[in-house]
C-alpha cells in the first residue's frame, strides 16, 4: 500500500548535475511524500476505527462468527503495522528536522535518491542493509 501511494503521488526526484546531496530540495520532497504517506496512514486507521464499529454484528451462526472474528483480526495486524510506519514515519521526519536524513546510521555514507525513493524511512545504505540480512539469516538456522 506505501509503495502505491508514493509512485501515485509523488514522481521520482530528478537531481540537477552538480546538486549538493540533501539540498533543500530534496529535503522538501521527501517530507511531503512523508508527511503525504502519514496522513492518509492515519485517514485508513481512522476509517477502519470506524467501520468496524459501524460493523459490530453479533452472528448466531458459530462460523459466521469465526469468520468474522478472524477478518477483524486481519484487519487489526494491517492496522498495527500502518501505526507502527507512522511511528517510523514520524522518526525520519525527526531526521530530516535534525539534519541527518539520507545518511547511513552505521557508516555514514549517502544512502542514495533512488533507494530513498523506493524506501523513504531507510536509515541504512544497501551495503549496510544486506550485510543486516546476511547476518539475520545466519542467526535463524
Amino acid at each position: 500500500m506505501a509503495e502505491e501511494l508514493l509512485h501515485k503521488h509523488f514522481a521520482p526526484y530528478e537531481p540537477k548535475a552538480g546538486e549538493e546531496y540533501m539540498s533543500n530540495k530534496q529535503l522538501t520532497h521527501f517530507r511531503k511524500i512523508l508527511e503525504t504517506l502519514k496522513k492518509e496512514l492515519s485517514e485508513d486507521i481512522d476509517r477502519t476505527v470506524h467501520t468496524m464499529q459501524d460493523e459490530a454484528t453479533v452472528f448466531a451462526d458459530p462460523n459466521d462468527r469465526a469468520s468474522q472474528e478472524t477478518d477483524i483480526a486481519i484487519e487489526l495486524r494491517n492496522r498495527d503495522r500502518e501505526r507502527k510506519l507512522i511511528k517510523k514515519i514520524e522518526e525520519t521526519l525527526t531526521r530530516i528536522n535534525d539534519g541527518d536524513y539520507g545518511f547511513c546510521d552505521k557508516c555514514g555514507v549517502e544512502i542514495g535518491i533512488k533507494r530513498l525513493e523506493a524506501r523513504p524511512t531507510a536509515t541504512l545504505c544497501i551495503d549496510c542493509k544486506t550485510l543486516d540480512e546476511m547476518k539475520e539469516r545466519q542467526m535463524a538456522k
